[in-house]
């Protein structure tokens, strides 16, 4: 049979009834197989009774497994909704392998914080759904190293101000919420919606954040000097925003878009010339100098989804997740629905659904981080 995948979209502005049609649409693609997982994202009124929402998923698709958080936005079946009432319910028939939710809380103690409710073994693949203010999100991706995580903070909470996180048939009002896959293929696509210009340079001193020199001149006068020496409509786009890129796989012959951990400028110390970059730095890091808009943003989605549909052979997948930056949407693209449309194409119609999450974790590198601005997927193979 191989893995099914549906998704369902709802904008009726009642929690229950939105909750079944949007489960009913997911249903219907599973062609009768039985979901043995549901992801739900919901905005709007969902907020207000995120329970109700819950009790419409289960009386339409009964998932033994569900997970799923509060979103200021959702998306699915080429459609994004950013304001509003939605509901975005995504299920999966996986066909012998399995999916378990899990709900993990951060407790502060004497010797630092401990994340606990994790799974004992040790996932193929987890997705995972952060709330932002109660759960350490970056130094957690950080640390778990080279699971293939993915997923998004949750960018609303409920309107008693605690965290909307779906676990089962509850409401978690704090930490995060996930699922880990065993026997399921899923590939790992993150778009970071950033542009390589100027020339590559090698960070030659540095410590913790700051970057001190690069090419063994002050890194203010080298960054400087690069973007003097720019094109001219290149030097426009660094007026949208720059931003650092570093090399995350040195042996590669040439460095090119998706070699690179894109990380924001922070600021500059005028006196020693030193940049402060968002990110731990090397002396011997190469790096390259960034630019987001949204022909950059456009551009690198589409060659990510490219290269996931070329990985299986042409055929579409099962179906996606995907994990938008809030700052993404209308407001970068100007037009509605871009994201959605764009995986709807590249993906030939494989059911994708996700929301706008308020900050965007994937591998890149072979490691997961925590990225901003970027569009990132869990594409499960046909």
């Amino acid at each position: 049979m191989g893995v099914r995948i549906g998704c369902g979209l709802s904008t009726d502005p009642d929690p229950r009834s939105g909750a079944i049609e949007a489960s009913q649409r997911a249903r219907a693609t599973l062609d009768g197989h039985r979901c043995d997982i549901a992801l739900v994202f919901a905005s709007g009124h969902h907020l207000a009774s995120p329970e109700s929402t819950l009790e419409g998923v289960d009386e339409a698709l009964a998932p033994p497994q569900l997970a799923g958080c509060g979103a200021g936005g959702v998306l699915g079946a080429g459609r994004e909704v950013e304001e509003g009432t939605a509901v975005a319910v995504w299920a999966a028939a996986l066909d012998g392998g399995s999916a378990e939710v899990f709900h993990a809380e951060a407790i502060d103690g004497p010797d630092g914080t401990a994340v606990v409710g994790l799974p004992s073994d040790e996932p193929e693949a987890m997705v995972l759904l952060p709330d932002p203010y109660s759960f350490p999100a970056d130094a957690f991706v950080a640390e778990l190293g080279e699971i293939p995580i993915l997923g998004g903070i949750s960018s609303a909470r409920t309107l008693d101000g605690s965290a909307a996180l779906f676990c089962g048939d509850e409401v978690m009002a704090d930490g995060a919420v996930g699922v880990v896959f065993e026997g399921v293929d899923i590939h790992p696509a993150v778009s970071q919606g950033a542009a390589p210009i100027g020339p590559e340079m090698t960070i030659t001193a540095a410590e913790g954040h700051m970057i001190q020199e690069l090419a063994g001149r002050p890194a203010l006068t080298a960054l400087r000097d690069a973007i003097a020496a720019l094109p001219a409509t290149e030097r426009e786009k660094v007026a949208e925003g720059l931003l650092l890129g570093f090399v995350v796989d040195s042996g590669m012959p040439e460095f090119t878009r998706g070699n690179f951990l894109v990380r924001a400028l922070l600021g500059a110390d005028p006196d020693t010339g030193a940049l402060a970059v968002g990110a731990q730095v090397d002396p011997g890091q190469v790096v390259r100098l960034h630019v987001r808009d949204a022909q950059s943003a456009d551009v690198d989605l589409r060659e990510v989804l490219d290269r996931e549909r070329t990985s299986f052979g042409g055929l579409p997948p099962a179906g996606a997740l995907m994990f938008t930056c809030n700052g993404r949407g209308r407001g970068m693209f100007g037009e509605a629905d871009h994201d959605a449309l764009t995986a709807d194409a590249a993906l030939a119609g494989a059911p994708v659904a996700g929301f706008f999450a308020a900050g965007e974790i994937g591998p890149v590198g072979g490691r997961a981080h925590l990225h901003g601005f970027t569009a990132t997927l869990a594409v499960f193979g046909p």
